[in-house]
Protein backbone atom coordinates (compact mmCIF):
# COMPACT_ATOMS: atom_id res chain seq x y z
CA UNK A 1 0.00 0.00 0.00
CA UNK A 2 1.17 3.39 -1.35
CA UNK A 3 1.63 6.23 1.55
CA UNK A 4 -1.05 8.05 -0.11
CA UNK A 5 -3.15 5.03 0.60
CA UNK A 6 -2.14 4.97 3.65
CA UNK A 7 -2.50 8.89 4.73
CA UNK A 8 -5.98 8.43 3.32
CA UNK A 9 -7.19 5.56 5.36
CA UNK A 10 -5.67 7.02 8.65
CA UNK A 11 -7.88 10.56 8.13
CA UNK A 12 -10.27 8.25 9.72
CA UNK A 13 -8.87 8.44 13.10
CA UNK A 14 -9.38 12.67 13.04
CA UNK A 15 -12.59 13.04 15.09
CA UNK A 16 -13.61 15.97 12.94
CA UNK A 17 -13.56 14.10 9.66
CA UNK A 18 -14.83 10.94 10.79
CA UNK A 19 -17.95 13.53 12.26
CA UNK A 20 -18.84 14.06 8.78
CA UNK A 21 -19.85 10.51 7.90
CA UNK A 22 -23.39 8.97 8.19
CA UNK A 23 -23.75 6.28 10.40
CA UNK A 24 -21.48 4.60 13.43
CA UNK A 25 -21.11 1.40 11.65
CA UNK A 26 -19.08 3.44 8.69
CA UNK A 27 -16.90 5.74 11.46
CA UNK A 28 -15.95 2.31 13.59
CA UNK A 29 -14.74 0.01 10.37
CA UNK A 30 -12.69 3.54 8.67
CA UNK A 31 -11.23 4.03 12.29
CA UNK A 32 -10.00 0.65 13.11
CA UNK A 33 -8.69 -0.30 9.46
CA UNK A 34 -6.61 2.92 9.93
CA UNK A 35 -5.49 2.30 13.06
CA UNK A 36 -4.86 -1.13 11.75
CA UNK A 37 -2.73 0.06 9.22
CA UNK A 38 -1.03 2.60 11.25
CA UNK A 39 0.64 -0.81 13.52
CA UNK A 40 3.68 -2.55 12.79
CA UNK A 41 2.36 -5.89 13.45
CA UNK A 42 -1.40 -6.54 13.97
CA UNK A 43 -2.56 -7.86 17.45
CA UNK A 44 -5.25 -9.77 16.16
CA UNK A 45 -4.85 -13.54 16.07
CA UNK A 46 -7.55 -16.08 15.46
CA UNK A 47 -8.62 -16.65 18.27
CA UNK A 48 -11.67 -18.90 17.92
CA UNK A 49 -9.66 -21.13 15.46
CA UNK A 50 -6.43 -22.41 18.60
CA UNK A 51 -7.87 -24.08 21.00
CA UNK A 52 -5.81 -23.06 24.10
CA UNK A 53 -6.31 -26.48 26.60
CA UNK A 54 -8.42 -29.33 27.46
CA UNK A 55 -10.57 -29.54 30.23
CA UNK A 56 -12.40 -32.52 31.47
CA UNK A 57 -16.28 -33.63 30.00
CA UNK A 58 -18.88 -32.41 31.89
CA UNK A 59 -22.32 -33.34 31.58
CA UNK A 60 -24.29 -31.05 29.05
CA UNK A 61 -21.17 -30.38 26.58
CA UNK A 62 -21.48 -30.61 22.87
CA UNK A 63 -20.27 -34.02 22.05
CA UNK A 64 -18.92 -32.11 19.01
CA UNK A 65 -16.27 -30.39 21.04
CA UNK A 66 -14.70 -33.98 22.45
CA UNK A 67 -10.92 -34.16 21.70
CA UNK A 68 -11.48 -38.09 19.98
CA UNK A 69 -7.72 -38.69 19.39
CA UNK A 70 -7.02 -38.05 23.06
CA UNK A 71 -10.11 -40.33 24.00
CA UNK A 72 -8.27 -42.91 22.42
CA UNK A 73 -5.16 -42.28 24.15
CA UNK A 74 -6.40 -41.66 27.74
CA UNK A 75 -10.02 -43.43 27.23
CA UNK A 76 -11.17 -40.40 28.94
CA UNK A 77 -13.52 -37.39 27.83
CA UNK A 78 -12.12 -34.13 27.15
CA UNK A 79 -13.42 -31.49 25.74
CA UNK A 80 -11.44 -28.89 23.67
CA UNK A 81 -11.82 -25.56 25.20
CA UNK A 82 -11.70 -22.45 22.58
CA UNK A 83 -9.59 -19.64 23.40
CA UNK A 84 -12.97 -17.53 22.87
CA UNK A 85 -14.32 -19.04 26.07
CA UNK A 86 -11.90 -17.69 28.35
CA UNK A 87 -11.81 -14.18 26.79
CA UNK A 88 -12.40 -11.37 28.70
CA UNK A 89 -15.70 -9.59 29.26
CA UNK A 90 -15.25 -6.17 28.06
CA UNK A 91 -17.75 -3.33 29.41
CA UNK A 92 -17.63 0.26 28.16
CA UNK A 93 -19.30 2.89 30.51
CA UNK A 94 -20.01 5.88 28.26
CA UNK A 95 -21.13 9.27 30.23
CA UNK A 96 -24.03 10.76 28.67
CA UNK A 97 -24.40 13.65 31.14
CA UNK A 98 -25.41 16.91 29.57
CA UNK A 99 -21.63 18.35 30.31
CA UNK A 100 -20.76 15.91 27.49
CA UNK A 101 -23.15 17.70 24.92
CA UNK A 102 -20.34 20.84 25.07
CA UNK A 103 -17.96 21.88 22.02
CA UNK A 104 -16.03 24.68 21.20
CA UNK A 105 -15.18 22.85 17.42
CA UNK A 106 -16.27 20.53 15.20
CA UNK A 107 -17.07 17.57 18.16
CA UNK A 108 -18.39 17.42 21.36
CA UNK A 109 -17.24 15.20 24.38
CA UNK A 110 -20.42 12.90 23.96
CA UNK A 111 -19.63 12.52 19.97
CA UNK A 112 -15.66 11.93 20.49
CA UNK A 113 -17.01 9.52 23.72
CA UNK A 114 -19.50 7.55 21.01
CA UNK A 115 -16.68 7.40 18.40
CA UNK A 116 -14.33 5.71 20.55
CA UNK A 117 -16.91 3.89 22.12
CA UNK A 118 -17.95 2.67 18.56
CA UNK A 119 -13.78 1.88 17.70
CA UNK A 120 -13.35 -0.34 20.83
CA UNK A 121 -16.25 -2.28 20.04
CA UNK A 122 -15.50 -3.27 16.83
CA UNK A 123 -11.75 -3.83 18.04
CA UNK A 124 -12.97 -6.17 20.88
CA UNK A 125 -15.17 -7.68 17.99
CA UNK A 126 -12.10 -9.02 16.06
CA UNK A 127 -10.40 -10.29 19.51
CA UNK A 128 -13.46 -12.29 20.37
CA UNK A 129 -14.01 -10.22 23.65
CA UNK A 130 -17.38 -10.11 25.11
CA UNK A 131 -18.68 -6.59 24.54
CA UNK A 132 -21.15 -4.57 26.57
CA UNK A 133 -22.24 -1.31 26.43
CA UNK A 134 -23.97 1.26 29.41
CA UNK A 135 -24.88 4.89 28.96
CA UNK A 136 -25.22 7.50 31.92
CA UNK A 137 -26.33 10.54 33.48
CA UNK A 138 -27.53 10.48 36.47
CA UNK A 139 -28.92 6.86 35.89
CA UNK A 140 -28.19 4.10 34.16
CA UNK A 141 -29.74 5.03 30.40
CA UNK A 142 -29.02 2.10 28.36
CA UNK A 143 -27.05 -1.19 29.23
CA UNK A 144 -26.63 -4.23 26.54
CA UNK A 145 -25.21 -7.10 28.17
CA UNK A 146 -21.84 -8.15 26.98
CA UNK A 147 -21.69 -10.89 23.78
CA UNK A 148 -19.17 -11.77 21.78
CA UNK A 149 -21.10 -11.70 18.25
CA UNK A 150 -21.57 -9.17 15.04
CA UNK A 151 -25.32 -9.04 15.94
CA UNK A 152 -24.43 -7.91 19.25
CA UNK A 153 -22.10 -5.03 17.57
CA UNK A 154 -24.78 -3.71 15.38
CA UNK A 155 -26.78 -3.16 18.27
CA UNK A 156 -24.22 -1.64 20.20
CA UNK A 157 -23.59 0.66 17.03
CA UNK A 158 -26.86 1.30 16.37
CA UNK A 159 -27.40 2.59 20.44
CA UNK A 160 -23.94 4.83 19.64
CA UNK A 161 -25.51 6.26 16.59
CA UNK A 162 -28.42 7.69 18.21
CA UNK A 163 -27.39 8.93 21.95
CA UNK A 164 -27.56 12.34 22.79
CA UNK A 165 -26.78 14.43 25.76
CA UNK A 166 -29.27 13.64 29.47
CA UNK A 167 -29.18 14.74 32.81
CA UNK A 168 -26.88 15.60 35.58
CA UNK A 169 -23.87 14.00 35.76
CA UNK A 170 -24.00 11.54 38.95
CA UNK A 171 -20.78 9.10 38.54
CA UNK A 172 -20.26 7.77 41.97
CA UNK A 173 -23.94 5.54 41.84
CA UNK A 174 -23.49 4.41 38.92
CA UNK A 175 -19.62 3.09 39.31
CA UNK A 176 -21.14 1.38 42.51
CA UNK A 177 -24.28 -0.24 40.48
CA UNK A 178 -22.11 -1.86 38.18
CA UNK A 179 -19.25 -2.68 40.42
CA UNK A 180 -21.92 -4.75 42.58
CA UNK A 181 -23.66 -6.26 38.54
CA UNK A 182 -20.39 -7.31 37.27
CA UNK A 183 -19.61 -10.27 38.74
CA UNK A 184 -16.58 -12.02 36.55
CA UNK A 185 -13.57 -10.60 36.42
CA UNK A 186 -13.72 -8.07 33.43
CA UNK A 187 -12.56 -5.31 31.93
CA UNK A 188 -13.99 -2.13 32.85
CA UNK A 189 -14.18 0.99 30.47
CA UNK A 190 -15.26 4.22 31.35
CA UNK A 191 -15.40 7.21 29.09
CA UNK A 192 -16.40 10.30 30.76
CA UNK A 193 -15.50 14.47 31.14
CA UNK A 194 -15.73 13.55 34.89
CA UNK A 195 -16.95 16.58 36.22
CA UNK A 196 -18.33 14.97 39.16
CA UNK A 197 -17.14 14.95 42.96
CA UNK A 198 -13.54 13.47 42.52
CA UNK A 199 -13.52 11.69 45.78
CA UNK A 200 -16.75 10.33 44.95
CA UNK A 201 -15.73 8.82 41.58
CA UNK A 202 -12.47 7.30 43.27
CA UNK A 203 -14.54 5.25 45.78
CA UNK A 204 -16.69 3.78 42.75
CA UNK A 205 -13.24 3.11 41.03
CA UNK A 206 -11.45 1.01 44.03
CA UNK A 207 -14.86 -0.97 44.28
CA UNK A 208 -14.32 -2.14 41.07
CA UNK A 209 -10.73 -3.05 41.76
CA UNK A 210 -11.72 -4.39 44.95
CA UNK A 211 -14.09 -6.94 42.82
CA UNK A 212 -10.67 -8.01 40.78
CA UNK A 213 -11.52 -5.87 37.76
CA UNK A 214 -9.40 -4.26 35.30
CA UNK A 215 -10.08 -0.77 34.70
CA UNK A 216 -9.46 2.40 31.90
CA UNK A 217 -10.40 5.75 32.28
CA UNK A 218 -10.89 7.86 28.87
CA UNK A 219 -11.07 11.70 30.91
CA UNK A 220 -12.35 13.56 27.87
CA UNK A 221 -12.39 17.12 27.81
CA UNK A 222 -12.11 20.05 25.03
CA UNK A 223 -9.82 21.98 24.39
CA UNK A 224 -11.09 25.29 25.93
CA UNK A 225 -11.85 23.47 29.02
CA UNK A 226 -7.87 22.86 29.40
CA UNK A 227 -6.71 25.83 27.79
CA UNK A 228 -9.53 28.37 28.87
CA UNK A 229 -8.56 30.74 26.21
CA UNK A 230 -11.63 32.87 25.08
CA UNK A 231 -10.92 36.36 24.57
CA UNK A 232 -13.75 38.94 25.33
CA UNK A 233 -16.66 39.09 27.48
CA UNK A 234 -18.10 35.57 27.82
CA UNK A 235 -21.60 34.38 29.07
CA UNK A 236 -20.94 30.85 30.48
CA UNK A 237 -24.17 28.24 30.60
CA UNK A 238 -23.77 25.27 33.15
CA UNK A 239 -24.99 22.55 30.81
CA UNK A 240 -26.55 20.50 33.60
CA UNK A 241 -27.79 23.18 35.76
CA UNK A 242 -28.50 26.14 33.46
CA UNK A 243 -26.77 28.38 35.65
CA UNK A 244 -25.29 31.44 33.89
CA UNK A 245 -22.12 33.62 34.40
CA UNK A 246 -21.16 36.73 32.27
CA UNK A 247 -17.26 37.93 32.90
CA UNK A 248 -14.34 38.84 31.37
CA UNK A 249 -12.11 35.77 30.71
CA UNK A 250 -8.76 36.79 31.88
CA UNK A 251 -10.41 37.91 35.46
CA UNK A 252 -10.15 34.23 36.40
CA UNK A 253 -8.23 32.32 33.56
CA UNK A 254 -5.15 32.12 35.63
CA UNK A 255 -7.59 30.38 39.08
CA UNK A 256 -9.20 28.53 36.30
CA UNK A 257 -5.84 26.46 34.64
CA UNK A 258 -4.53 26.09 38.03
CA UNK A 259 -7.72 24.58 39.15
CA UNK A 260 -8.20 22.22 36.64
CA UNK A 261 -4.75 21.05 36.05
CA UNK A 262 -4.85 20.00 40.22
CA UNK A 263 -7.64 18.02 38.99
CA UNK A 264 -6.65 15.97 36.34
CA UNK A 265 -3.18 15.46 38.23
CA UNK A 266 -4.69 14.24 41.27
CA UNK A 267 -7.07 11.97 39.38
CA UNK A 268 -4.01 10.76 37.35
CA UNK A 269 -2.23 10.44 40.35
CA UNK A 270 -5.01 8.33 42.53
CA UNK A 271 -5.71 6.05 39.38
CA UNK A 272 -1.82 5.40 39.06
CA UNK A 273 -1.75 4.45 43.17
CA UNK A 274 -5.17 2.30 42.73
CA UNK A 275 -3.36 0.32 39.43
CA UNK A 276 -6.48 2.37 37.20
CA UNK A 277 -4.92 2.76 33.72
CA UNK A 278 -5.84 6.71 32.81
CA UNK A 279 -5.82 8.59 29.44
CA UNK A 280 -7.02 12.24 29.04
CA UNK A 281 -8.14 13.19 25.69
CA UNK A 282 -9.08 15.75 23.89
CA UNK A 283 -11.45 16.24 21.54
CA UNK A 284 -9.26 17.51 18.61
CA UNK A 285 -6.87 15.06 19.34
CA UNK A 286 -6.83 11.99 16.43
CA UNK A 287 -8.58 8.48 18.30
CA UNK A 288 -5.75 6.27 17.46
CA UNK A 289 -4.02 7.40 21.11
CA UNK A 290 -6.92 5.89 23.02
CA UNK A 291 -7.21 2.78 20.88
CA UNK A 292 -3.60 2.43 21.58
CA UNK A 293 -3.95 2.48 25.12
CA UNK A 294 -6.09 -0.19 25.26
CA UNK A 295 -4.57 -2.74 22.96
CA UNK A 296 -1.61 -2.18 25.52
CA UNK A 297 -3.61 -2.72 28.36
CA UNK A 298 -5.56 -5.53 26.36
CA UNK A 299 -2.20 -7.28 25.92
CA UNK A 300 -1.17 -7.02 29.14
CA UNK A 301 -4.33 -8.75 30.63
CA UNK A 302 -3.83 -11.67 28.25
Amino acid sequence: MSSDQIKEKRKYLDPAVISRLDNMQLRARLMVEGFIIGLHKSPYHGFSVEFAEHRPYMQGDEIRHVDWKLYGKTDRFYIKQYEEETNLKSYILLDKSGSMGYKSGDVSKLEYGSYLASALGYLMLKQQDAISLATFDSKIQSFLPPLAKKSHLNLLLSELDKISPGKQTNISPILHEFAEKIKKRGLIIIISDFLDDEANILNGLKHFRHNGHEVILFHILDQQEVEFSFNSQTRFLDMENKNIMITEPYHIRDAYRETIKQYIENLKYQCRNNQIDYVLMTTNQSLDIALTEYLNKRTRIK
